[in-house]
């Protein structure tokens, strides 16, 4: 089974490169962020076209995100994070798929830091840490994708020295990230790849993509039961590529079944 993270930066303007990234790949389950639509504008019938179920969590210009699914209809648990400190906006949401929970989030940039932004940002950490450790102890099989808008090591930034006053690579914001990892979840990616520079994000200014000047923000976390099953873990890069693309690239793990 594939399961992917992609933050398309606005599901409609992006919508061609969106299809034609899902009939090259065709993971069989995907969670998007930055919609960038109200509820009603998301592009249901042409997602349902191109072979998956959808459930989505809307906001008009800014967030979203949503689950699609080729392998069954995604059964909704869960729509906004508990203890979301400002649950206007549409971060979190959470689906049983094919037997796997599948928790979609978009955590807070937190730029500019320090200020309000940031420590929305911390707070809405603290609450995922806090759900993330109530999944754990359900036992079931958890996968948690998205963009958490944090490089947590050196080896996940291009040039860190130029980070250090950012919000996503703050000392906070690093150290809550270690904090959800050692809880038991497996970061899928650098479990694969620990010696290895990847990037899954590339600022569309100063020819970031062909420089390579990336950073790696966009994280599949597996659950212990999962971590075994853990075969693949890439970035489809090249779809940073395409005309009118994201500026961030598709993230995908496959699992043994």
């Amino acid at each position: 089974m594939r399961i992917a993270t992609y933050n398309v930066n606005g599901v409609n303007g992006r919508l061609p490169v969106l299809l034609r990234w899902l009939e090259t790949s065709r993971p069989d389950i995907v969670c998007l962020q930055e919609l960038k639509a109200p509820q009603e504008k998301f592009p249901e019938g042409a997602i349902k076209a191109a072979g998956y179920d959808a459930i989505w969590h809307g906001q008009k210009s800014w967030n979203g995100v949503a689950i699609l699914s080729r392998v069954g209809k995604p059964v909704e648990t869960r729509r906004g994070l508990p203890g979301d400190p400002d649950p206007s906006h549409s971060r979190y949401i959470e689906a049983a798929v094919s037997g796997l929970l599948i928790g979609g989030l978009y955590l807070p940039n937190g730029n500019p830091r320090p200020g309000p932004k940031f420590d929305y940002k911390l707070a809405w950490f603290d609450a995922l840490i806090a759900h993330a450790a109530d999944l754990l102890a359900s036992g079931l099989p958890v996968v948690l994708a998205g963009d958490y808008n944090v490089m947590p090591t050196d080896k996940d930034v291009y040039k860190p020295e130029r980070w250090l006053d950012d919000a996503l690579f703050a000392p906070e914001v690093r150290a809550a990230y270690a904090r959800l990892l050692a809880q038991g979840w497996t970061d899928a990616l650098r479990a694969l790849h620990p010696d290895e520079t990847v990037y899954t994000f590339w600022d569309y200014f100063r020819n970031a993509f062909a420089r390579d000047a990336g950073l790696r923000i966009d994280h599949l976390l597996l659950s212990p039961s999962l971590a075994p099953r853990l075969k693949r873990a890439e970035v489809d890069r090249d779809v940073r590529s395409w005309e009118k693309t994201s500026d961030h690239a598709p993230v995908w793990v496959e699992l043994k079944d």
